[in-house]
C-alpha cells in the first residue's frame, strides 16, 4: 500500500491522567489549544496560570514563582500607555487599574501552588529557544509588551543553559510534589519571525535539550510527548497549516489532541469524555422555538443525564455544563 506520511510511533503513556486526577499545562499558546478542549469537557486542568510563554527561562522562572509562593508587589510592575503590565505574565494580565493586575496576578499564583501541589501531570511546551533580555534589569521577560526593542538584548538560549537550569528546577519540582510527572513537549507552530533558519535551529535546541532532561531523569519523572513530529510528518502538508502558514489549522489541531488523548486519557476518562462531549453538543443546539414544550423536554432530559453522571462519577465537576442547560430552560 502507498503511504502518504512518515506515521510517529505512539503506543500509550505508562502514566496516564483522567478526571480523578489534576492536572497543569504551561507553555505556548499550543499548551492552550490542547488544554482548553480538555478543560470545556470540565477534566480538572489549570492552563498558564501566568499567561502563554514561550521559552523554557520563562516557563523556568514562573514555576519557580509558583513553588516559592512568591508574592508580587507594585515592583513587579511597570506602566505604558494606560496600561499596567508584568514582565513575568502575558498581556492578557495587562490592566488600566494597578491593583486589578495585582490581585488578579496574586490570586493565580496562588491558585497554580495549590493546583501544583495536587498535580499528577505536568505537561510543559517550549515554544522557542530565543530569549528577549531586559537591558536595565538584566532579566530574561516573559512578554516585551510591546516595549521598543532597543531596551532589549535578543539571543538564543544553549542547550547547556536550558538543561542546566531545568535539572535544577525538576530536583524542586520532585522536592514540591514527589508524585508529579512532567511531559515535554515542543510547539510545532514556527516562529518565523526570527528567520526560517533560525527557528530551525531554536526548534532544535529544545530538541535536544528535552532529551538530555528526560535522559537525566527516569522515565517516572519526565517524557516526551512528539506533537512537533506529528505535525511536522504526520502532517507535512500546508493544508494542515492555517492561513498564516505558521499555526496548525484547527483539523490539525484536532488530530493532534486525538492522539494526545489516546496516548494519556485513561480509559474511563476516554468514554466519560466522549459522554460529555455529547451534552456539550446539546447545549449547543438551537432551537426554532424555545418555549415549546418539546424543547423543555429536551433540556430536562440532558439535566438528568448530568445528573446521572454525577451520581456515577462523584469526582466529576459539571456545574459549568449544567448551568448551560439551567440558563436555557430558564428562556
Amino acid at each position: 500500500m502507498v503511504k502518504f506520511n512518515t506515521p510517529v510511533a505512539l503506543t500509550e503513556s505508562a502514566t496516564k491522567i483522567g478526571y480523578h486526577t489534576q492536572s497543569m499545562m504551561i507553555g505556548s499558546c499550543f499548551s492552550e489549544n490542547i488544554g482548553l478542549n480538555l478543560q470545556e469537557c470540565c477534566m480538572p486542568i489549570t492552563i498558564n496560570p501566568f499567561g502563554i510563554l514561550y521559552n523554557p527561562a520563562s516557563i523556568a522562572n514562573c514555576l519557580n514563582h509558583i513553588i516559592n509562593q512568591k508574592k508580587f508587589t507594585d515592583q513587579d510592575l511597570f506602566e505604558r500607555e494606560g496600561l499596567f503590565h508584568s514582565f513575568s505574565h502575558h498581556s492578557s494580565f495587562s490592566n488600566s487599574k494597578f491593583q486589578t493586575v495585582l490581585d488578579q496576578i496574586n490570586h493565580q499564583s496562588v491558585e497554580a501552588h495549590h493546583r501544583l501541589e495536587q498535580a499528577s501531570h505536568l505537561f510543559i511546551t517550549f515554544g522557542t529557544a530565543w530569549v528577549f533580555e531586559n537591558k536595565k534589569s538584566g532579566a530574561i521577560v516573559s512578554n516585551c509588551h510591546k516595549l521598543p526593542a532597543s531596551e532589549f538584548v535578543q539571543y538564543r538560549l544553549t542547550v547547556s543553559q536550558i538543561k542546566e537550569e531545568w535539572i535544577a528546577l525538576i530536583d524542586q519540582l520532585k522536592a514540591f510534589n514527589p508524585k508529579l510527572h512532567l511531559v515535554f513537549t515542543v510547539s510545532p507552530i514556527r516562529h518565523l519571525k526570527d528567520g526560517a533558519h533560525e527557528n530551525q535551529l531554536s526548534k532544535s535546541t529544545l530538541l535536544l535539550a528535552i532529551d538530555e532532561l528526560v535522559a537525566h531523569n527516569s522515565d517516572e519523572i519526565c517524557s516526551y510527548f512528539p506533537a512537533y513530529e506529528l505535525q511536522l510528518d504526520e502532517l507535512r502538508d500546508y493544508r494542515f497549516y492555517a492561513n498564516d502558514l505558521v499555526h496548525p489549522s484547527e483539523l490539525a489541531l484536532e488530530y493532534i489532541r486525538e492522539k494526545f488523548i489516546g496516548y494519556f486519557l485513561d480509559k474511563e476518562s476516554q468514554k466519560l469524555k466522549e459522554m460529555i462531549e455529547k451534552i456539550l453538543q446539546a447545549a449547543n443546539h438551537r432551537p426554532y422555538h424555545a418555549s415549546e414544550k418539546a424543547y423543555r423536554d429536551f433540556i430536562t432530559l440532558q439535566l438528568e443525564k448530568i445528573n446521572q453522571l454525577k451520581i456515577q462519577y462523584p469526582y466529576l465537576e459539571l456545574s459549568s455544563v449544567e448551568k448551560l442547560f439551567e440558563e436555557k430552560r430558564g428562556i
